[in-house]
């Protein structure tokens, strides 16, 4: 079940003005051309986390469950992303998710993703927006029982000792909103560090948990005959999310050309038996790309997923291996011909810094 699916319900209908207006198609947003690199810099830590929630949804309901949890935020990309993972404590038990944010110049929007802990095979459909003042708004598209609604992200008294936070849908397509879910953040570390492991969790991705040099060789072009290669340095810093059910890591490659940042996420899909592995890349971070899905068996991990290359379809292979306390290599291939062959074209060598 999706967050937005599991929301309990809404509270009386608000009228638009009540809630917020948005900005009208094509209008300018108000945080274009300023720098963005520090706009969740107020959300960078850790924090307990106050909820309210509504019992059913759509149908008038008033009546509200109040439950606590915490929260741990990392800026990635730069500051043009964030990681935040959440643990709330639902009356019928603990609930984790994973929330994905990416800033897009282009639109000069931000983007946000949810991944649910306990379906963590797909990522929810994103809301857009940012900041203007002491609170920001992000929009989108979503379905409920089978119809389409729109969600509505807004903070508020983001700079103040307690921002807090509140999600709408509209089943009107925006004529009116009603409110699902709010809750009140009050900081309990400045520095983000992991929230606690359950004693169940994979132990697979242990290893890479940690600040690492990476040298990489990439071959300039995939599947086209070509044998020419750059060599170039970068970082990781990778930290458990989920319980230690996902981990998430904060890349920066340095390209012969030019910098390039990206975020690698994963999650173990217990009704699968598998690890799901996502790629945002920073210098198109509109979207998450589609996963390889795999896992370890003898110490060595392999990961297969489906892709595109020059409009058409190819297959992907992913192998972690080499793994040590202090090193590990990951190696990238693709296929053409749905696996009879493989062609590598990446290899990352990993050394372990802390």
């Amino acid at each position: 079940m999706q967050r937005r699916g599991f929301l309990g319900g809404l509270a009386a209908l608000y009228g638009a003005g009540a809630f917020g207006l948005c900005l009208p198609l094509g209008a300018t947003p108000a945080h274009a051309g300023r720098d963005h690199a520090n706009d969740w810099r107020w959300l960078q830590g850790n924090w307990n986390v106050r909820h309210r929630r509504l019992q059913e949804r759509l149908v008038a309901d008033t009546r509200w469950v109040d439950f606590t949890g915490t929260s741990a935020v990392w800026l990635t990309l730069g500051g043009l992303g964030t990681i935040d993972d959440n643990l709330m404590q639902l009356p019928g038990g603990a609930y984790r998710g994973l929330g994905v944010r990416a800033f897009d110049p282009a639109s000069a929007t931000w983007a946000i993703w949810w991944l649910d802990g306990r379906a963590p095979s797909r990522f929810e459909a994103p809301v857009r927006g940012g900041f203007s003042g002491t609170g920001g708004s992000f929009r989108g598209a979503d379905s409920f029982k089978g119809q389409p609604i729109q969600v509505w992200f807004r903070w508020h008294d983001i700079h103040a000792a307690q921002p807090w936070w509140e999600q709408a849908f509209s089943a009107d397509n925006g004529v009116h909103w009603e409110v699902n879910w709010r809750n009140w953040f009050t900081r309990t570390a400045a520095i983000p560090s992991p929230l606690p492991l359950q004693s169940d969790a994979p132990r697979d991705f242990d290893f890479l948990v940690g600040r690492w040099s990476v040298q990489h060789q990439r071959l300039r072009e995939r599947l086209s005959g070509s044998n020419r290669w750059d060599h170039f340095d970068g970082t990781l810093h990778n930290w458990p999310v989920l319980g230690g059910f996902g981990n998430v890591g904060d890349n920066v490659m340095n390209f012969p050309a030019a910098t390039v940042r990206g975020m690698g996420i994963r999650a173990w899909d217990a009704s699968s038996g598998q690890w799901l592995s996502w790629w945002l890349d920073g210098r198109d971070p509109t979207r998450i790309g589609a996963p390889v899905r795999g896992g370890f068996v003898d110490g060595v991990g392999t990961f297969m997923g489906d892709d595109q290359l020059r409009g058409q379809p190819i297959r992907t292979r992913v192998i972690w291996s080499r793994i040590t306390s202090r090193s590990a290599r990951w190696e990238q291939a693709a296929s053409a011909d749905g696996g009879a062959t493989w062609e590598t074209n990446w290899i990352s060598d990993f050394e372990r810094q802390a």
